[in-house]
């Protein structure tokens, strides 16, 4: 008991005891550093720093008895004289190729110009400059110096040398050295390993994964079959070998991931596909070999990969256009690896992705990624789950309903609703408020939706009450039309790029049908529609809804096949090869779906006009609520329109499908009429 105590002492975070004792790791940090102090040392041990010429000694005779000098050093160990120069008599004595010796030597330091000769020995030479200083009166003063030492001279001279065999030697090894890979150890596994011994700061478990319970169920029964494999080999079942997690971005797919490492007993790798592309030829499959070598030696071990799209895209899909043979050298790697090992060696492959269509056939195939696990986004039930995870931290009051939240957040993935809640908390701060309540969470809607309110915009009075009778045309189609979606808000005050906006509350659908999408599509252009009545002009302001309806009324003649000329066809790939450069449908099919197109917006358009004319009184009572409040909410349309009900002459008039031309004439020609009157 002693020595457990003793070792759980030892492994505490803050003891400094033999089992924190790192061991030195030499990197390339120290070996730029020993260069650096060699190159210092050669720079400031170089006594001959300016510029310096060898004499003979009956030449350095005859300068010496001109009293060319103005001060002598005699080396003792080296029998060798350094004589400094007067500044006047450089240029005689050194010449003129030396007087530029600083230009062409810029990053030595400006030194005195000297001379060096040999002399026969120390004694003669003091008995030589006795002489001078009584016959000649030279007024050079002398030195004398043990100079360098031979050790120190052999360290000089063989240092650098020395220095650059081992960095080769260093260099060498690290690029053809076991394992590593390439060069620097780039081709080792850049992934991430979590296991018991290993820290993190906040641990994910499924408690903190809201909503997504048939995925949970999934990767729970991964999990359990690495706790209690027995249970599952007993009856002799194989787990599979790989699950891929596929849903749009910010569904939860990496988080689920995260909770598996957190709820695994075992050791977890942890990468994304890009983390195997490298500008080094085979650095990629370098590193899968090394990733699965390591996930074998920690078996039982999970390895996810997320992004897998970044290196597991088909091969050869555009040969055309050429390929990247080191993309596709990763990938065959990868799908060696994957078949390498024993159905139960313990080792199981999690991979993310949000284009599956593009992916590999090869890396779908039954004994790799075995299963595919949806990870959709969430429906009312899951957005509710996924409000109380994320409103844990938050204080809020009782005004707050996540039911209320959740059904105004359709279509939001899990980390949509997550910037719903921080945002709603940065605003409750902002405001100075103790409590975040549910004004400031329908704000944060607003924000992320519409973008910032811009209240600051300057608009003209005709400017906004184009804006009101625009807004007002919507609002009035989204009231009056059965299918269309009901309202929550319609304001004037400018968010992001939109001059005006409302706020609907969407019926979740699995399906759609026909009259739907048509309600949805006279709504939409509902905003044109009530300028050209109202005002007799149209303005830029319905872009986006024309783009929208365009499109989805080309979805509904091209995929959906909602065409009286065209029923029951669809011209759409679903398995991602798209049509390459040519059309499935000649160019008489293209015309066809043209006019078809333009026939479904033109109903919708008439139709919408029909309503708004039958409407136009509360149209314009609604117009200039929305000029003197700026937001009205459903309450207020309530209180213009009463309850909610949908109009029946004019689904009359426009009950037919399938108008002509003269006939939708003829009816816009009705409705100009009866406005008239």
């Amino acid at each position: 008991m002693s020595e457990e105590k003793d070792k759980n002492k030892n492994n505490k975070p803050g003891n400094t005891g033999p089992n924190n004792n790192k061991p030195f790791k030499f990197n390339m940090g120290w070996m730029y550093g020993l260069i650096i102090l060699m190159l210092m040392g050669v720079f400031f041990t170089n006594t001959n720093s300016g510029s310096n010429k060898e004499l003979g000694w009956t030449e350095f005779k005859k300068y010496a008895e001109e009293n060319s000098f103005s001060k002598m050093a005699v080396n003792l160990s080296e029998r060798k004289v350094v004589a400094t120069i007067k500044p006047e008599l450089v240029p005689a004595i050194l010449g003129a190729t030396t007087d530029t010796f600083a230009i062409k030597n810029p990053f030595k330091k400006s030194g005195e110009a000297t001379v060096t000769v040999i002399i026969p020995s120390v004694d003669k030479f003091t008995d030589y400059y006795n002489n001078l200083v009584v016959s000649k009166e030279i007024d050079a003063t002398i030195s004398y110096n043990e100079g360098n030492s031979l050790l120190w001279t052999i360290v000089i001279q063989v240092l650098p040398i020395v220095i650059i065999v081992f960095i080769w030697i260093y260099l060498f090894r690290r690029m053809s050295g076991g394992g590593s890979g390439g060069p620097f150890g780039v081709g080792k596994t850049k992934a991430q390993l979590y296991d018991k011994s290993s820290t993190q700061s906040k641990k994910v478990t499924f408690k903190d994964v809201a909503g997504l319970s048939e995925a949970k169920q999934e990767v729970e029964e991964i999990v359990d079959f690495l706790k209690n494999p027995a249970k599952y080999t007993d009856l002799g079942a194989k787990i599979p070998k790989g699950a891929l997690l596929v849903g749009p971005p910010g569904t939860g797919k990496t988080l689920l991931a995260k909770a598996v490492a957190g709820e695994a007993d075992v050791p977890f790798f942890s990468l994304s596909g890009s983390d195997f592309v490298e500008m080094f030829v085979g650095v990629g499959a370098s590193r899968v070999r090394d990733l699965f070598r390591q996930a074998k030696e920690k078996a039982p071990c999970i390895v996810f990969i997320d992004e897998i799209d970044a290196v597991g895209r088909a091969r050869g899909r555009n040969p055309s256009m050429g390929a990247n043979d080191e993309r596709e050298n990763t990938l065959n790697q990868l799908l060696t690896e994957m078949d390498g090992f024993g159905s139960n060696s313990g080792v199981i492959i999690l991979a993310a992705t949000n284009r599956v269509d593009i992916l590999d056939k090869a890396l779908l195939r039954a004994g790799r990624f075995d299963r595919q696990i949806n990870v959709d986004l969430p429906e009312l039930n899951d957005r509710k789950e996924i409000f109380l995870v994320h409103l844990r931290d938050i204080k809020i009051d009782e005004s707050v309903d996540t039911e209320f939240m959740a059904r105004q957040t359709p279509g939001f993935s899990g980390a949509d609703i997550a910037n719903v809640c921080n945002e709603a908390a940065l605003i409750a701060a902002r405001n100075g408020k103790e409590f975040v309540q549910k004004d400031d969470f329908m704000n944060a809607v607003d924000r992320i939706v519409g973008g910032l309110e811009k209240k600051s915009k300057v608009t003209t009075v005709e400017e906004r009450r184009t804006i009101a009778i625009h807004e007002g045309g919507h609002a009035t189609l989204s009231w009056m039309l059965e299918y269309a979606n009901p309202l929550v808000k319609v304001t004037i005050v400018p968010r992001g790029k939109a001059l005006g906006a409302a706020w609907y509350m969407p019926e979740e659908r699995q399906i759609t049908t026909y009259q739907q999408l048509q309600d949805e599509m006279c709504a939409t252009l509902g905003g044109r529609a009530a300028e050209e009545l109202v005002l007799g002009r149209i303005s830029t302001g319905a872009y986006n809804d024309l783009e929208r309806v365009t499109k989805q009324a080309y979805a509904m003649v091209v995929y959906y096949g909602m065409s009286n000329l065209l029923p029951n066809l669809n011209y759409y790939d679903a398995s991602g090869q798209d049509w390459g450069f040519t059309k499935p449908y000649s160019d008489e099919t293209a015309t066809l779906i043209d006019s078809e197109v333009k026939r479904i917006i033109n109903e919708q358009y008439a139709r919408a006009r029909a309503i708004l004319t039958e409407c136009s009184v509360q149209h314009l009572a609604l117009a200039e609520l929305l000029l003197e409040k700026e937001v009205i909410y459903a309450d207020d349309l309530e209180k213009i329109f009463g309850k909610r009900k949908w109009l029946s002459r004019s689904q009359e008039i426009l009950a037919q499908q399938g108008l002509t031309d003269q006939e939708e004439t003829a009816v816009e020609k009705t409705v100009d009429s009866e406005k008239e009157k």
